[in-house]
């Protein structure tokens, strides 16, 4: 099994469509940080990572790999601290409720992590979302009861690239880092694998392309799809 006993994933973009899940809720908030202009709205998705030409967000962007403060740092520089911090507590409780009802399953993934989990893998999830976001997410899709546990922004002291959550699921589980895999979709996660002393896994089903993962991967997959057969040593 190449030495690996568990696996964190990130959330959006590799258990989650990111594009098909978050463009109306990125809307919906820039709408309310530019007091219901649609233009200055469009501004604001664009600054934090969407591509209207394209239609996708931005591989490594804020929407892409940022947290919530990010995007309220990035929407409302005049703000002060505290409306900060209060617009940040707003943005997760909307995030979490709004992304776990639109959420949108990878193709293959459920299956994907059924197999993982009856093979005896220990599963979390490491995400640059709330930690609220996250569960609310997984209970969404159905596949809560396989997991360990889920790491959010605010779950640990630094997030990703950082590798805390890497250090607190070792802890968790007993496993050594080299033990772990991380996968995702955005150099961060590969950033925070190598920080952490893990397998680096990129998947192709979320804002990252393979010119801007291969270079921090140990291994380039399409999608968790294929994941199973590779940490069986069969791909």
């Amino acid at each position: 099994m190449r030495g690996i006993k568990g696996i964190l994933f990130d959330k959006d973009g590799t258990l989650v469509d990111f594009q098909a899940t978050w463009f109306a809720i990125g809307e919906m908030m820039a709408l309310k940080a530019a007091d219901g202009d649609k233009t200055r709205a469009t501004v604001l998705m664009e600054a934090a990572g969407y591509d209207f030409s394209a239609h996708c967000f931005k591989a490594d962007s804020v929407f892409a790999a940022g947290t919530n403060a990010d995007i309220v740092e990035l929407w409302y520089p005049a703000a002060s601290t505290a409306e900060r911090a209060a617009m940040v507590r707003h943005f997760d409780e909307v995030t979490a409720e709004e992304g776990a009802a639109k959420a949108v399953a990878l193709p293959g993934s459920k299956d994907a992590l059924a197999s993982l989990h009856s093979a005896g893998f220990r599963l979390g999830v490491a995400t640059n979302d709330s930690t609220g976001g996250a569960e609310k997410t997984l209970l969404s899709l159905g596949v809560a009861q396989m997991f360990d546990a889920a790491y959010g922004y605010d779950a640990v002291a630094n997030p990703k690239p950082a590798p805390d959550a890497i250090h607190a699921f070792s802890d968790l589980t007993g496993l050594k880092p080299s033990e772990i895999a991380m996968v995702g979709d955005n150099r961060h996660d590969l950033e925070m694998a190598k920080a952490g002393g893990a397998l680096a896994i990129a998947v192709l089903s979320g804002t990252g392309t393979r010119e801007s993962l291969t270079p921090m991967a140990d291994v380039v997959l399409d999608s968790i799809a294929d994941l199973p057969a590779y940490l069986a040593g069969k791909a």
